[in-house]
């Protein structure tokens, strides 16, 4: 009996093991922002199983979760070639993409193998690989279209041209499915020769600022130089203008009037060609 008895409790732990484990495969749950893939006996459901509880046949279906939320692709020391044929010593990109989470499981069945799961959460990453390949040639092409000396200074126009470029390729394969909401370059890293030709570039571009500054500066002083001159011209042609032969005449009267009331004038200087008749004032001698 006492043998009998130590026999069943085995047996009764290995029955509750089946049942929970019958039980514990028979549902599970989603997490807000994602999607579950069903398949069952090999085939994949066409219907994505939203966030929540489901239930499934335990050991004939599965249902794996999927992210819908948005994804980041990171792609570091990539080593393109610039415009001018000069290969960047490193180059780190981010991708942040998203799926129509209606979208995934037929995605997972075209793109089989293609999913990348998060190691840390568990979570399948929809089509990932076929994502981080298109913005690898999206960011050699981009880089190809730039010379290596500009390229730290356009960042953003090259961003959002791989942004650009990497949506249409997506939407050429897969219309309405993908969605590239931010490319981000985090790092460009030129070979040190390049970033001395920079430094000096930029050396070079600041001396010409301040040289086309004082080239201004010194157009500005001869405008204003050539603006008193013409303003002194001006004056002196309005006055040559106002100097009239009658004038002249009324200015030498008023001169040897002056020199009348003096009374003390032994000579006055005439011009030669005066019409008037001057007048001389001789002092009286006295009688000795």
């Amino acid at each position: 009996m006492e043998f009998q008895s130590r026999s069943r409790v085995p047996l009764l732990v290995l029955g509750l093991l089946v049942v929970g484990a019958f039980f514990f495969g028979l549902a599970g749950t989603i997490g807000s922002g994602n999607v579950g893939v069903r398949t069952t006996l090999g085939v994949i459901s066409s219907d994505a199983v939203t966030p929540g509880v489901y239930l499934k046949w335990p050991f004939i279906s599965s249902i794996a979760e999927f992210s819908a939320k948005e994804v980041a692709i990171d792609l570091q020391d990539l080593t393109p070639k610039a415009k001018d044929n000069l290969s960047l010593r490193d180059m780190d990109v981010s991708v942040y993409y998203k799926v129509a989470d209606a979208q995934i499981p037929a995605l997972q069945v075209k793109y089989a193998g293609q999913s990348v799961r998060d190691e840390h959460s568990g979570i399948w990453l929809p089509a990932q690989g076929v994502v981080m390949r298109i913005v690898r040639n999206a960011v050699y092409e981009e880089v190809a279209r730039v010379d290596s000396l500009v390229m730290h200074t356009k960042r953003d126009e090259m961003a959002a041209s791989i942004r650009r470029n990497v949506q249409a390729e997506l939407d050429r394969n897969d219309p309405h499915v993908f969605t590239v909401t931010r490319v981000v370059i985090r790092a460009v890293v030129t070979d040190p020769s390049i970033e001395e030709s920079i430094r000096a570039a930029v050396a070079n571009q600041k001396k010409l600022e301040a040289m086309t500054i004082q080239t201004e500066i010194a157009k500005k002083q001869a405008e204003i130089r050539v603006t008193e001159a013409e303003g002194i011209a001006r004056a002196n042609k309005i006055i040559a203008d106002s100097l009239t032969r009658e004038y002249l005449q009324h200015e030498a009267n008023q001169a040897l009037q002056t020199f009348a009331e003096k009374g003390n004038t032994n000579t006055v200087v005439v011009p030669a060609n005066m019409s008037s008749a001057p007048l001389i004032n001789i002092p009286a001698h006295s009688g000795k």
